[in-house]
């Protein structure tokens, strides 16, 4: 497993378009916790993301 497939893996997961084939790939890494720590990553980032957004939008409209 390379870092670029763990990311594409956490971002397919995460927008729900995973292939079988990949998914079965990736369980029989037998490791949890990079995947785990990616995906939390990249919620956190993602959240942020969206608040920003969301902040910038509101005070262009004020």
């Amino acid at each position: 497993m390379t870092f670029i497939n763990l990311i594409q893996s956490v971002l397919a997961a995460m927008f729900g378009v995973q292939s079988d084939k990949k998914y079965q790939f990736d369980f029989q890494q037998g490791r949890f916790w990079p995947y785990a720590v990616a995906g939390t990553i990249f919620v956190v980032l993602f959240v942020v993301f969206l608040i920003t957004l969301v902040n910038g939008i509101i005070a262009l409209s004020a």
